[in-house]
């Protein structure tokens, strides 16, 4: 069965597939199967936004669609950047800028605690739809740490571990992160 993934972001690519190879024998980016399509994403929820881009990209290929919309919640500024941390900054992707912001933002502050949320949807053409959101719970750290991952993950500590989610191996992050959790609970309910 053939698999679309609403993103042409590399990063969640790899991350995906890695996770779902398993289980569909052709899955490729947008931009693999020739497709150039932005959702605007203006649901209030990352479920919301996940289903949305999900719904247009099945039905614009005719084929299974998966989307998924994540992104960092930090307790003390009330759930912010939470839909908009891509574009915390102010213009979309920019990770340095974004880290930077969080930073300023949480300067001085005590409560250091985040949740990354990662909300995902599998659309077929017929309408069907499948969904999961999970949780990867950890705090701010006060710098950058590490080379791995993208995003917020060098400023994402671990205090189990010890470290942030940018010192951690790819495979270690699909097990234990967000993305990775919530594509198995909705392979789970395939």
């Amino acid at each position: 069965m053939k698999l679309i993934i609403a993103s042409n972001n590399r990063h969640k690519l790899v991350e995906i597939k890695s996770v779902l190879r398993p289980f569909f024998g052709d899955i490729q980016s947008m931009s693999e199967a020739g497709i150039e399509h932005e959702t605007v994403e203006d649901g209030s929820t990352f479920m919301e936004n996940a289903v949305k881009k999900a719904r247009e990209l099945a039905e614009l290929s005719g084929c299974c669609a998966i989307a998924d919309d994540s992104g960092i919640c930090v307790d003390a500024l009330g759930g912010a950047p939470g839909i908009f941390s891509a574009r915390f900054c102010g213009h979309h992707g920019d990770d340095a800028a974004n880290n930077l912001l969080l930073l300023e933002k949480l300067s001085g502050e005590e409560n250091r605690k985040a949740h990354y949320t990662c909300a995902v949807a599998l659309a077929y053409p017929d309408g069907r739809l499948v969904t999961s959101e999970e949780y990867f719970f950890g705090e701010i750290a006060l710098e950058p740490q590490g080379e791995g991952g993208f995003g917020y993950d060098p400023l994402f500590y671990l205090p189990e571990s010890g470290c942030t989610a940018a010192q951690i191996s790819p495979e270690e992050k699909n097990r234990i992160g967000h993305r990775g959790k919530a594509l198995r609970a909705l392979v789970a309910k395939l």
